[in-house]
């Protein structure tokens, strides 16, 4: 398993329109988010990267929603780095972290700070490209990791999923989406069938991947002592014994 540390450079996805089909996969994602956003309350939504930020929320009831990207761009509310984010602990309610993880150098790192500025009980967003799938099979090709989004390091959903676990997070979805390579000239239409097939039969082989978790808290339980009552002291009685036989004899 190689670290999930790593600085080597490559392209990063500023729009959407930087994938293949990126159209088609944030259509995808904004899908599957509309049947969650109507349950997430509060009162901050925090989007972290330049993809997050272009994600249609409007379903969601929370009325403040905040874009965080490293580049000033049209939708960005503030400019920071997503791993060093600049808020309070527990000040917000929601995070959406849309195909970030792949392109950072200490994927951990933001996914603590996220921790770190959820709510007990705030819900985190995740999505990403699935290795084991037709778009991991492509990053094969030769030439592929100089790219998008074969520059980038895909991470498999189950180990996304233990570094949730670790933080302290509940998986309460895990879904998948996008049943094709997303090679560039590639039409998707010609595909139908095989993507009705893999929905039915390989679910978990979908390129793209989004989790829903939530922040747990475990409730501090005071350990109440065991009081014992002490037995009271009587002193011994010297000759008891002797005494109780002359009682008896007399």
């Amino acid at each position: 398993m190689k670290p999930a540390l790593s600085f080597r450079s490559g392209p990063k996805p500023l729009t959407w329109s930087d994938f293949p089909h990126g159209d088609y996969i944030k259509v995808g994602l904004e899908r599957r988010m509309k049947a969650w956003l109507p349950r997430m309350f509060g009162y901050h939504l925090l989007k972290l990267g330049s993809l997050s930020g272009q994600l249609d929320t409007s379903k969601c009831v929370i009325p403040h929603q905040v874009n965080v990207s490293p580049n000033q761009c049209k939708k960005t509310s503030v400019v920071a780095e997503i791993d060093e984010l600049p808020f309070s602990e527990h000040s917000v309610d929601v995070c959406v972290l849309a195909h970030s993880l792949e392109y950072e150098s200490d994927p951990h790192h933001i996914l603590r700070e996220a921790h770190r500025t959820l709510i007990p009980g705030g819900y985190l967003v995740i999505s990403g490209f699935n290795p084991f799938s037709l778009c991991g099979l492509a990053n094969l090709l030769p030439f592929s990791s100089q790219k998008l989004p074969w520059s980038g390091r895909f991470f498999t959903p189950a180990r996304v999923k233990d570094w949730l676990d670790l933080l302290g997070f509940e998986i309460i979805s895990d879904e998948r989406f996008v049943y094709a390579s997303l090679a560039r000239g590639s039409r998707l239409s010609r595909f139908a069938p095989w993507r009705r097939f893999c929905r039915h039969y390989l679910k978990p082989m979908g390129s793209c991947y989004m989790l829903v978790a939530r922040k747990r808290v475990a409730p501090l339980t005071p350990i109440k002592p065991k009081w014992h009552a002490r037995p009271k002291w009587a002193p011994a009685v010297k000759n008891a014994g002797l005494r109780q036989t002359r009682n008896k004899s007399n």
